[in-house]
């Protein structure tokens, strides 16, 4: 995947990595990423992200949060000098970190794991290789707090991947068919590991991949590519630009390419 999808303009983006889970991770965490910025005084760099429609489990130097998938684009106002080392989690994961993920769409709570806090606060003030040793203090955080993952885990990691991955199901009957569920069950498990519904999966997908064309091929036309993602025209693309990030194509493509 492309390593700043989700993230509305790379080019303001402060130092942002994107580093891939250890092999005893990968049922857990899709990959774990870390912006680190040091923002003039007085001033401040806003970020805008359309999130992937899953959850984040972030470390930040004053605490733990779980965020929620999110439904609209959100921003961040970023101040003075600091950094976040973010999991985002995979559905094996999740089961064993929240009850009831539908109930954090669109918000975040603080999370209680001081012990995870403290661990990659200190990875981060190390020197060289501190990203790498963040990575290692989360996953081993992750493994012991989420034990192994049962075929009830890898199941509804697989309905994920159907849903987002390589070659992902442009529909919730397709991505059903595949997975050799019902629809009604492949509802009732994303609403339970993601808190979404599929086809809000599919379109948040949808929307990402339409967003990084338009902004990487700045000669693209438009309605080819609505067309080549699924939408069903020119107008539908624009309909779900405007109703997510509250802005027209067009527009988007000459703010993202300055």
């Amino acid at each position: 995947m492309n390593p700043t999808r989700g993230v509305l303009y790379p080019a303001r983006l402060p130092q942002f990595h994107r580093l891939p889970p250890a092999p005893a991770t990968a049922e857990l965490a899709a990959w774990f990423w870390i912006p680190e910025w040091d923002v003039e005084p007085g001033r401040s760099s806003r970020q805008d992200i359309v999130s992937y429609p899953a959850l984040n489990l972030v470390v930040e130097q004053d605490g733990v949060v779980l965020a929620g998938a999110t439904t609209t684009a959100s921003h961040r106002d970023l101040r003075g000098r600091g950094w976040a080392v973010g999991a985002l989690l995979r559905p094996a994961a999740v089961a064993a970190l929240v009850e009831d993920p539908a109930a954090l769409v669109d918000r975040s709570r603080p999370f209680d794991a001081p012990e995870l806090c403290t661990a990659v606060a200190a990875a981060m003030a190390g020197g060289d290789g501190h990203r790498e040793r963040a990575v290692a203090a989360f996953s081993a955080w992750l493994v012991r707090r989420v034990g192994p993952v049962r075929a009830a885990g890898r199941h509804a990691n697989a309905l994920v991947d159907v849903l987002l991955g390589e070659g992902a199901a442009d529909t919730p009957e397709e991505a059903a068919t595949r997975l050799a569920v019902s629809v009604r069950t492949l509802q009732r498990l994303t609403h339970r590991h993601v808190g979404l519904s599929p086809a809000a999966m599919i379109r948040r997908r949808r929307l990402q991949e339409a967003a990084q064309r338009i902004r990487e091929q700045p000669e693209a036309d438009l309605a080819s590519v609505a067309a080549e993602l699924g939408y069903a025209d020119h107008a539908h693309l624009t309909r779900d630009f405007r109703a997510v990030l509250g802005v027209a194509p067009r527009s988007y493509r000459a703010e993202a390419g300055g």
